[in-house]
């Protein structure tokens, strides 16, 4: 058995909470929001000292797989392992999945250190202070909980009543508590002794597998079924369809936490956000003097204490007091700060409409194993998309039935096959692909190919594609 610490990664979430930003095919733990990194990326760096850590563990879907194992390379990260959820089942079966995992790859007394993906941490020295205390506190027999100790009466996160200090230094968890209305957070924080729920944990493979079984046995029986019936995919581990959607729905609270005698909290004073609304990136970025946070394109005047961010179109605001103002390149939000826990209900009406659900579904800016595309003008039998390709990455050999293809160099140098002939593209220079001919793009150099392709024909969907060749082992 490792004496290390094996971090487990949760990055399966589809929420929506930063809309326009994030979407159900794009979600928050894979953006770059603050920083040079997407929150996946900075997880993954915090667990990144192999002092302390195994390679980590991600246990993500089918969608998200390519862009976990991307984001991982680009970081230059190996990967103890890759787990596709064939089916959302909240945190618990995903964590008994992963401790099957853990417990068989290293061992039934391996410590697993489940975290998010998609929160901003400052891995500072109080921080690992944290982990080391509650990796002493797992390994006493205890199933460890981070708190968080709250700044503000928050009324968005589950809340912990602190107990005894253990000899770990530690303490006990008195109970749990739900996210409660302002009032009672207001209460809580007069009173002390409470702190936030973070989410993230600290156990024994085998302790936790055995909590499983007494308090939640069909999860535990589930994720079990799943892990062995699992078949496996280049890197990923694909968990068995039928056996783990048998799991019912539950969290790792709800199924373990708020009934074992075993739960323990390690009060924290890190610096900690879970990104869940517009309101905390605004109070997680840097602000002016007017207090204003904005990225990209944007004009301010008379406005302060407000959040804007472009990623497309100038934005020039005037005259507001505590709004968030957030334009992607298909959609622009515009509410309250303080209101912006609410986002989530406004997409849910936007996904009702058959004219506005696209837009809380896919992202005008798609990642694919090789790269990615941005879809920039669609019209009548006409599309423009610029691609990008990772050096090195090669598309599947393909052809369509229903439509023609323009290439135009930009950026970089491309390899172009087109039937039986290969040439290189460089820029400024563009070729043609003629409906139904067997094509391949790949970038042969060191730095990113940018393209931009006009699609011409009867039917444009992403599903008229006849892959021939694929390295990444699509259909």
């Amino acid at each position: 058995m490792t004496s290390k610490i094996i971090p487990v990664i949760m990055a399966g979430g589809k929420g929506t909470r930063l809309w326009p930003l994030s979407r159900s095919s794009a979600p928050k733990q894979f953006i770059q929001f603050v920083g040079e990194q997407t929150l996946f990326q900075s997880t993954l760096k915090r667990v990144d000292d192999a002092a302390l850590y195994e390679a980590p563990i991600v246990i993500t879907n089918e969608d998200f797989r390519f862009l976990v194992a991307e984001q991982a390379r680009e970081l230059g990260i190996k990967l103890s392992g890759i787990l596709l959820e064939p089916i959302a089942r909240n945190t618990a079966p995903a964590v008994a999945a992963a401790a099957a995992f853990v417990a068989q790859r290293f061992g039934d007394d391996a410590l697993l250190h489940v975290l998010a993906s998609d929160h901003d941490i400052v891995a500072d020295a109080t921080y690992f202070d944290t982990v080391r205390t509650a990796k002493k506190t797992a390994l006493s027999g205890k199933l460890v909980t981070f708190g968080i100790t709250p700044t503000e009466p928050a009324t968005g996160y589950g809340y912990i009543e602190i107990g005894e200090k253990l000899a770990s230094g530690a303490h006990a968890v008195k109970r749990f508590v739900e996210k409660p209305a302002l009032p009672e957070a207001e209460k809580m924080l007069a009173a002390g002794g409470f702190a936030w729920n973070s989410g993230t944990f600290l156990f024994r493979a085998s302790q936790v597998l055995e909590e499983m079984s007494t308090y939640a046995p069909e999860v535990e029986k589930a994720a079990r079924a799943a892990l062995s019936k699992a078949s496996s995919d280049l890197d990923f581990t694909r968990l068995d369809a039928e056996a783990f959607g048998a799991s019912p729905d539950i969290s790792v609270d709800y199924a373990i936490m708020e009934k074992t005698a075993n739960a323990a909290v390690v009060p924290s004073s890190f610096t900690w956000s879970d990104l869940g609304s517009w309101d905390a990136v605004w109070k997680l970025g840097t602000r002016d003097e007017e207090g204003n946070v904005a990225t990209g394109k944007a004009t301010l005047i008379n406005t302060k204490n407000s959040l804007v961010m472009s990623r497309t179109s100038h934005l020039a605001v005037q005259g507001l007091d505590g709004v968030a103002v957030i334009a992607s390149e298909d959609a622009v939000y515009v509410g309250r700060l303080e209101d912006s826990q609410d986002v989530g209900k406004l997409v849910k009406h936007l996904a009702a409409a058959k004219a506005t659900a696209g837009l809380t579904e896919t992202h005008p800016t798609s990642y694919r194993p090789w790269g990615g595309y941005t879809s920039v003008l669609n019209g009548d039998r006409f599309q423009v998309k610029r691609l990008f390709v990772t050096p090195g990455k090669k598309l599947s050999l393909q052809k369509h039935h229903h439509r023609s293809e323009h290439w135009i160099c930009v950026k970089g140098t491309a390899e172009v096959t087109i039937g039986e002939v290969t040439k290189v593209v460089r820029e400024n220079e563009s070729v043609y692909i003629p409906q139904g001919e067997v094509h391949r793009l790949a970038n042969p150099g060191k730095i990113m190919l940018e393209m931009i392709e006009v699609q011409t024909g009867s039917y444009l969907g992403e599903d008229d594609i006849i892959r021939i060749v694929d390295e990444f082992g699509r259909g």
